[in-house]
């Protein structure tokens, strides 16, 4: 009688469950800190165009980091067609390259906790594209999710506008934070459907999509500099303007972000039901890197969260977890693509 072979499979499952544990908590506290130490590090002398142009740098090192690893590269290189990077991602990669430097903006007029509020909106412009392009629908709890959102964007417009006691004030929140962030999140819903799209039907690799974009973003925004107040201020004060050694902190905490988002991903796509993991994984990660901008922002900069942000924040954490927790059905065939774009 055959001695029965050990079972590795379970042993392999834990350990694999525990490393997504672990990335999902260090993404966690990444995206958490990531309002704060933008606001902090990135000085307002900083020229915007320069600081995106760096962290899209380092989205590309983290790409080719990740293809390396995997073996696709080599593919990636003998198949890679001009006609089929600007399809699938000449679009995108303008639209982020906007996005990032309204992003920018919005970092330095608003109050970390408000921001990360306020940038979760891109759900609702998300699921509004995805429909219009890809046909997507939403779960009957999805869309109440979204109205809550929208709820609680309102809430926080009205009590940044009226925390300021200057009508000036009020005036350069608005339109230099608020409404940089809800543009930003509007764009982002929309190269996130076109994403989907170009993964779904064209079936390009998302860590290549990665790259494309971001060099296609950099060269848009290089053009830009031409006739670009960024521009002007480049050609006058030098590319680094502003820089300090600590604004290299939140570059490269965005870096690590996409590593880590690379990592859950692809470790999660070895696990059983694998197309149920990012929702819950997305939702966990979401909510808490929220609770964590909160209580950072209490620690580090002595500001407690206002009352629209304390009637604002449950709303944005349940309307996160039930929009997570309830996909509509129909979805999860698309959802076995695998879509790890580093944004």
């Amino acid at each position: 009688m055959p001695t029965p072979k050990p079972k590795k499979s379970t042993w392999s499952s834990e350990k694999t469950h525990a490393r997504v544990l672990l990335y999902s908590v260090l993404l966690t506290l990444q995206y958490g800190v990531q309002p704060l130490i933008s606001k902090r590090f990135i000085r307002r002398e900083v020229i915007v165009t320069s600081s995106v142009l760096m962290c899209e740098m380092a989205k590309v090192i983290c790409a080719l980091i990740f293809m390396v690893q995997d073996g696709s590269i080599k593919k990636v290189y003998k198949e890679w067609t001009l006609v089929g990077a600007l399809t699938a991602s000449g679009l995108p990669a303008a639209i982020y390259a906007l996005q990032n430097s309204l992003l920018q903006i919005s970092y330095k007029n608003l109050d970390s906790l408000t921001f990360s509020m306020l940038n979760q909106t891109k759900i609702i412009f998300t699921a509004f594209f995805t429909y219009l392009i890809l046909r997507q629908k939403q779960s009957m709890q999805q869309i109440g999710a979204l109205f809550l959102l929208i709820v609680a964007a309102v809430l926080l417009s009205i009590g940044e506008g009226s925390s300021k006691g200057s009508s000036s004030g009020s005036t350069q929140v608005f339109f230099y934070g608020i409404v940089p962030v809800l543009v930003a999140s509007l764009l982002s819903g929309l190269a996130s459907a076109l994403c989907q799209w170009a993964s779904q039907v064209k079936k390009h690799s998302s860590y290549l999509m990665t790259v494309e974009m971001s060099f296609v973003g950099s060269l848009c925004l290089l053009l830009s500099t031409t006739k670009s107040p960024d521009g002007e201020a480049i050609r006058r004060h030098g590319f680094f303007y502003g820089w300090t050694s600590l604004t290299l902190i939140p570059v490269i905490s965005n870096a690590l972000g996409g590593i880590l988002v690379g990592l859950i991903t692809s470790h999660a796509g070895g696990v059983r039901k694998a197309s149920v993991i990012p929702f819950s994984i997305n939702g966990f990660v979401i909510v808490s890197a929220l609770l964590v901008t909160a209580f950072l922002q209490f620690i580090f900069e002595g500001k407690p969260p206002s009352l629209y942000c304390l009637v604002a924040l449950p709303l944005v954490l349940c309307s996160i977890s039930i929009y997570q927790k309830y996909p509509n059905q129909c979805t999860f065939l698309s959802e076995e693509v695998e879509v790890h774009i580093i944004l």
